[in-house]
Protein backbone atom coordinates (compact mmCIF):
# COMPACT_ATOMS: atom_id res chain seq x y z
CA UNK A 1 0.00 0.00 0.00
CA UNK A 2 1.40 3.40 -0.99
CA UNK A 3 2.20 5.86 1.76
CA UNK A 4 0.06 8.99 1.76
CA UNK A 5 1.91 12.25 0.90
CA UNK A 6 3.29 14.11 3.91
CA UNK A 7 1.02 17.13 3.38
CA UNK A 8 -2.07 14.92 3.49
CA UNK A 9 -0.84 12.92 6.50
CA UNK A 10 -0.28 16.22 8.33
CA UNK A 11 -3.60 17.79 7.19
CA UNK A 12 -1.29 20.45 5.75
CA UNK A 13 -1.63 20.20 1.96
CA UNK A 14 0.45 23.30 1.25
CA UNK A 15 3.24 22.07 3.55
CA UNK A 16 3.40 25.01 5.94
CA UNK A 17 6.60 24.92 7.94
CA UNK A 18 6.63 25.11 11.72
CA UNK A 19 7.12 28.49 13.31
CA UNK A 20 3.74 30.08 14.04
CA UNK A 21 1.12 29.12 16.61
CA UNK A 22 -1.68 28.41 14.16
CA UNK A 23 -5.27 27.79 15.17
CA UNK A 24 -6.12 24.15 14.67
CA UNK A 25 -2.66 22.71 15.30
CA UNK A 26 -2.71 19.11 16.48
CA UNK A 27 -1.61 18.70 20.11
CA UNK A 28 1.27 16.43 19.05
CA UNK A 29 3.65 17.87 16.46
CA UNK A 30 5.68 14.80 15.50
CA UNK A 31 6.87 16.13 12.12
CA UNK A 32 10.24 17.83 12.55
CA UNK A 33 9.72 20.45 9.82
CA UNK A 34 6.05 20.89 8.98
CA UNK A 35 2.91 21.73 10.98
CA UNK A 36 0.37 19.04 11.72
CA UNK A 37 -3.24 20.23 11.88
CA UNK A 38 -6.26 18.55 13.49
CA UNK A 39 -8.09 18.55 10.15
CA UNK A 40 -7.48 19.44 6.52
CA UNK A 41 -9.74 22.47 6.88
CA UNK A 42 -7.45 24.00 9.53
CA UNK A 43 -4.36 23.40 7.42
CA UNK A 44 -6.02 25.06 4.45
CA UNK A 45 -7.22 27.92 6.65
CA UNK A 46 -3.62 28.61 7.68
CA UNK A 47 -2.61 28.69 4.00
CA UNK A 48 -5.28 31.29 3.27
CA UNK A 49 -4.15 33.42 6.22
CA UNK A 50 -0.62 33.37 4.82
CA UNK A 51 -1.91 34.27 1.36
CA UNK A 52 -4.00 37.14 2.76
CA UNK A 53 -0.81 38.51 4.35
CA UNK A 54 1.02 38.19 1.02
CA UNK A 55 -1.74 40.15 -0.72
CA UNK A 56 -1.39 42.99 1.82
CA UNK A 57 2.29 43.20 0.87
CA UNK A 58 1.53 43.36 -2.88
CA UNK A 59 2.59 39.76 -3.42
CA UNK A 60 -0.61 39.53 -5.40
CA UNK A 61 -0.20 37.51 -8.60
CA UNK A 62 0.18 33.75 -8.94
CA UNK A 63 3.78 34.25 -10.07
CA UNK A 64 4.70 36.50 -7.12
CA UNK A 65 2.85 34.28 -4.64
CA UNK A 66 4.52 31.06 -5.76
CA UNK A 67 7.96 32.66 -5.96
CA UNK A 68 7.50 33.69 -2.33
CA UNK A 69 5.89 30.38 -1.26
CA UNK A 70 8.38 28.14 -3.04
CA UNK A 71 11.57 30.14 -3.75
CA UNK A 72 13.83 29.03 -6.60
CA UNK A 73 16.65 28.35 -4.14
CA UNK A 74 14.62 25.39 -2.79
CA UNK A 75 12.16 24.49 -5.56
CA UNK A 76 11.47 24.18 -9.27
CA UNK A 77 9.51 27.41 -9.05
CA UNK A 78 8.87 27.91 -12.78
CA UNK A 79 7.39 24.41 -13.03
CA UNK A 80 5.30 25.13 -9.95
CA UNK A 81 3.97 28.39 -11.45
CA UNK A 82 3.17 26.73 -14.77
CA UNK A 83 1.37 23.82 -13.12
CA UNK A 84 -0.71 26.01 -10.81
CA UNK A 85 -1.68 28.49 -13.52
CA UNK A 86 -2.67 25.73 -15.94
CA UNK A 87 -4.60 23.67 -13.36
CA UNK A 88 -6.19 26.67 -11.70
CA UNK A 89 -6.89 28.47 -15.00
CA UNK A 90 -5.05 31.52 -13.70
CA UNK A 91 -2.99 34.15 -15.50
CA UNK A 92 0.43 34.15 -13.86
CA UNK A 93 0.56 37.97 -13.85
CA UNK A 94 -3.07 38.79 -13.04
CA UNK A 95 -3.58 40.55 -9.73
CA UNK A 96 -5.63 38.69 -7.12
CA UNK A 97 -7.58 40.44 -4.35
CA UNK A 98 -8.56 39.01 -0.97
CA UNK A 99 -12.18 39.19 -2.13
CA UNK A 100 -11.45 37.08 -5.25
CA UNK A 101 -12.72 33.92 -3.57
CA UNK A 102 -12.84 31.76 -6.71
CA UNK A 103 -9.35 32.76 -7.89
CA UNK A 104 -7.84 32.22 -4.44
CA UNK A 105 -9.61 28.89 -4.05
CA UNK A 106 -8.42 27.73 -7.49
CA UNK A 107 -4.89 28.85 -6.58
CA UNK A 108 -4.90 26.90 -3.31
CA UNK A 109 -6.55 23.88 -4.97
CA UNK A 110 -3.82 23.75 -7.62
CA UNK A 111 -1.01 24.44 -5.12
CA UNK A 112 -2.23 21.58 -2.93
CA UNK A 113 -2.27 19.30 -5.96
CA UNK A 114 1.29 20.32 -6.87
CA UNK A 115 2.53 19.94 -3.28
CA UNK A 116 0.84 16.59 -2.58
CA UNK A 117 0.22 15.07 -6.00
CA UNK A 118 -3.39 14.57 -5.00
CA UNK A 119 -6.62 16.51 -5.37
CA UNK A 120 -8.14 18.15 -2.30
CA UNK A 121 -11.90 18.70 -2.32
CA UNK A 122 -12.77 22.12 -3.74
CA UNK A 123 -15.67 22.39 -1.28
CA UNK A 124 -13.26 21.91 1.62
CA UNK A 125 -11.04 24.65 0.19
CA UNK A 126 -14.01 27.03 -0.07
CA UNK A 127 -14.93 26.28 3.56
CA UNK A 128 -11.36 27.00 4.67
CA UNK A 129 -11.41 30.32 2.79
CA UNK A 130 -14.54 31.33 4.72
CA UNK A 131 -12.98 30.17 7.97
CA UNK A 132 -9.88 32.31 7.30
CA UNK A 133 -12.03 35.42 6.87
CA UNK A 134 -13.40 35.15 10.43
Amino acid sequence: MAKQPRGLRNNNPLNIRKGDKWQGLAPVQSDHDFCIFVSMEWGLRAAFVILFNYLKKKVDTPEKIIKRWAPPSENKTESYIGFVCTRGTLDRNARILKTDKQKLCRLVWAMAQYECGSIVSFGLIENAYSLALR
